[in-house]
């Protein structure tokens, strides 16, 4: 037998075999085999261990601060603990089965939890900062759900490090907006993401004052933290904002110059809105549309860019910049005292086909200045075919012009829209109305629903949509939906098992509902 510490030597040469190969130690030859090595290596490497000296202990963490808001009821808390297990009961066939999908509620959750101004329970804010790091998506909530104590753990974890860049803190840890020692010294003092929170809460109390607070670090902040600091500045954006976004303008920073110039457009009696619409207006009219010949220096400090993206001529990049960033209100002395939806409706005069590139303009500049009027005009009768709108060349256009309408208003467009088109291409349009879908909107998508069933469509082509109604539909819906939970015949050319799908996919949002009811009623103080 071979005798493994005599064969191998010291520590170096067990570890050099090990990297090289027994086969090849000691130029090629056989020198053992890997079980001699592994023998031989036994009793150093326990040897080694038990000869290491204990390392010296850490100094112990400062306590966690303390979070005066209060912890949620236990039976909400023992919901958030279920929420976080992500625990379902479906088939595991690849079906989702008639069960809810609890990870799918944990969002609503966060959200109510927070109105109520809890805290998370002590002992699942591991778990949540685990399930922040695995769903961005979930981050802002449940940061600030975990507050203090969360960035407390995140310091000790390196796991969490994304909470002490980008989390909002937890309200728990702020000072008050009414506090300037306090805020001062946050601000001094305070990691990146508290001074974010901070800065957000003092807009919120008082634009002036974070304006201030700002100014008085903007020269040293890096880059980035430009970035993310400016754009807290379209909370509460004003006229006083001007002359700071105006010297912004001559940031080092590209991207900080083209967010300065962005909310700057959104002022419409800005100086820059002024040099915009100039350019604008020299460039169309009643007798059609002239696209810029060049982008000038004077273009290029108002945040225009010169570079078009692949596939894009430059004129019309240029055109399409200085019509968003034109106040919408120049446009009405322009084509004779018209209004948005007249103007919309006008023909282009233009052998170059500019008419697409004018109303896509048009329809950013409704978004950024939060126009209604011109956002109306844009969107056109919700009775129209999808793509055939004035100037709104997709449906994530039209998405985005709704949110600048009133909720009602919102809701009832996109349920009209529903009604005349069905579901296929309402998607991103349920995206944008406000949670729950009451009333009008509610009933139309549950009516377009049991209409696809009836006609035997593919019940899996409208997943993303049913996904979207346990959601979103108000849980006061879930008893006019038990008629649609029995599983009848398959209609004609349907596909085989669809009406027992279907079945399965009305249990599940009625099941959905009814949990969403009972979560509300949990986190509802005694």
């Amino acid at each position: 037998m071979e005798k493994p510490d005599e064969e191998y030597g010291d520590w170096e040469a067990l570890v050099a075999a090990a990297l090289l190969g027994t086969d090849r130690r000691r130029g090629g030859g056989p020198a053992g085999s890997p079980e001699a090595l592994l023998d031989a290596a036994a009793g150093p490497a326990f040897r080694r261990r038990a000869g290491h000296r204990p390392a010296v202990a850490a100094a112990r963490p400062d306590p966690a601060p303390r979070d005066p808001r209060p912890a949620p009821p236990d039976a909400a808390r023992r919901r958030l603990a279920q929420l976080l297990a992500g625990r379902t009961a479906g088939s595991g066939s690849g079906r989702r089965g008639a069960a809810p999908d609890l990870t799918e509620l944990l969002p609503q959750w966060l959200a109510a939890a927070g109105r109520h101004g809890y805290r998370a329970p002590a002992a699942l804010v591991p778990a949540l900062l685990d399930a922040a790091r695995a769903r961005t998506d979930l981050r802002p909530q449940a940061l600030a759900l975990a507050g203090s104590r969360g960035l407390w753990l995140a310091r000790l974890n390196p796991d969490w490090r994304f909470a002490l860049r980008g989390g909002a803190g937890g309200a728990g840890e702020l000072p008050a907006a009414t506090d300037p020692a306090g805020v001062e010294r946050l601000w001094q003092e305070g990691l990146f993401a508290e001074r974010v929170a901070l800065l957000g809460r003092v807009r919120a109390h008082e634009p002036a004052a974070a304006l201030r607070l700002l100014e008085t670090t903007w020269t040293t902040e890096r880059a980035e933290d430009r970035l993310m600091f400016l754009d807290s500045l379209r909370t509460g954006l004003s006229g006083a904002d001007e002359p700071f976004l105006e010297a912004a303008l001559g940031d080092r920073s590209r991207n900080v110059r083209a967010t300065a110039a962005e909310l700057l457009s959104a002022l419409p009696r800005s100086a820059l809105a002024a040099r915009m619409a100039k350019r604008a207006l020299a460039c169309v009219g009643p007798d059609g549309v002239v696209p810029p010949a060049e982008c000038d220096a004077g273009m290029l400090r108002d945040g225009v860019v010169s570079r078009p993206p692949a596939g894009r001529g430059e004129r019309a990049w240029w055109l399409g910049q200085l019509v968003e960033a034109a106040p919408l209100s120049c446009w009405g002395g322009r084509f004779g005292g018209r209004g948005p939806e007249e103007i919309v409706a006008l023909p282009v005069a233009s052998g170059e086909g500019w008419a697409e590139e004018l109303h896509a303009a048009w329809c950013r500049a409704a978004v950024r200045q939060r126009d209604a009027p011109w956002s109306r005009a844009l969107l056109g009768a919700p009775s129209a075919p999808p793509a055939a709108g004035p100037g709104t060349p997709s449906l994530a256009e039209r998405a985005k012009l709704l949110e600048t309408l009133p909720e009602r208003e919102r809701a009832a467009w996109v349920a009209e829209f529903i009604r005349a088109h069905g579901l296929s291409e309402a998607f991103q349009l349920l995206g944008v109305c406000v949670v729950p879908w009451t009333g009008t909107l509610g009933r139309a998508v549950v009516e377009a629903l049991d209409s696809a069933r009836e006609a035997g469509s593919y019940p899996w082509s409208f997943s993303g949509v049913m996904g979207l109604a346990e959601r979103c539909l108000d849980p006061a819906e879930a008893g006019p939906l038990e008629t649609l939970t029995a599983a009848g015949q398959d209609p004609p050319d349907a596909s085989p098992g669809a009406a027992a799908y279907w079945a399965e996919a009305f249990q599940r949002l009625t099941a959905t509902l009814r949990l969403r009811a009972t979560m509300l009623a949990e986190l509802t103080p005694a």
